[in-house]
């Protein structure tokens, strides 16, 4: 298959945004007793810093396993892939990047607050610094008023909130996101989805994010990569004519749906959906 590579927006002629994720031939075939599974196939892919990237396609068409790729969760089988300028390995060691799980995967046991100083904790940051960054980020997630609460204290779209500022205490310059809204209901993922959109404005991150919402793609992201059922294969990178500035109302433009028709026509071509 031939490259696929987003183009980077430019702040003028001669610079371009940096190079965050640069992905060449790649592909990851799993062996089981059954025989090999072939995950993804030839996956040719750049992300370019303060992009905002979704994946969709169907169930089990590799969207999670490429961006456990990323994160050096799992290993492809042939090609190559840097992050940041280096290894994935290296980018998790260095906490280039930061997760953010379908499900919260906070510790009951530990307040907000404490779930969100956790990883400083591990990388031995002064508390000083761990206290700044919590009341930083849980304000900025809507929950500064409640760091003292334990997570069965708060909604599910609470506990997502937080798991999103847990993140982003170790100000990585990559956020994965792998279809955290997903068990959501409809009005709290709408919610999320401007909160997210806030966020990612104030910070500049570039994200990474597994969906299989085709409104919540167009609303979210720069460009949507479409890929096919298994093995996974990028069949279309779709970059947004959309303005970076959303609100909910761009739902009902003209604009909105013709971005998601062009999805859901890529996602016919080869998944033969009618």
């Amino acid at each position: 298959m031939h490259a696929v590579k987003l183009q980077p927006e430019t702040s003028s002629p001669t610079k371009p945004h940096r190079l965050m994720i640069g992905i060449d031939d790649l592909s990851l075939v799993f062996e089981t007793n059954d025989g090999p599974v072939h995950a993804l196939s030839h996956i040719n892919l750049d992300i370019h810093q303060g992009d905002f990237v979704s994946f969709i396609g169907p169930s089990g068409c590799g969207k999670t396993t490429l961006l456990r790729v990323i994160a050096d969760l799992e290993q492809q089988t042939s090609g190559t892939i840097h992050v940041g300028g280096t290894s994935p390995q290296d980018a998790r060691l260095n906490r280039l990047y930061g997760y953010v799980f379908q499900a919260p995967a906070l510790f009951p046991w530990r307040t907000i607050a404490s779930n969100c100083a956790l990883p400083m904790e591990i990388s031995a940051q002064p508390k000083s610094h761990r206290q700044a960054q919590i009341d930083k980020y849980l304000t900025m997630v809507g929950l500064q008023d409640f760091k003292h609460k334990f997570p069965w204290q708060l909604s599910g779209g609470m506990q997502q909130r937080a798991s999103i500022a847990r993140a982003l205490c170790l100000e990585p310059e990559l956020l994965l996101m792998d279809e955290p809204f997903g068990a959501l209901d409809e009005i709290t993922r709408d919610h999320l989805n401007m909160e997210l959109l806030k966020i990612w404005k104030a910070t500049g991150k570039t994200l990474v994010f597994v969906t299989h919402s085709i409104p919540e793609a167009v609303l979210l992201s720069t460009h949507i990569v479409v890929m096919s059922p298994r093995p996974g294969r990028i069949i279309k990178v779709i970059e947004s004519p959309l303005p970076r500035d959303k609100t909910l109302a761009l739902r009902d433009s003209e604009a909105f749906h013709a971005l998601a028709a062009e999805i859901r026509q890529a996602l016919a071509s080869d998944h033969q959906i009618d």
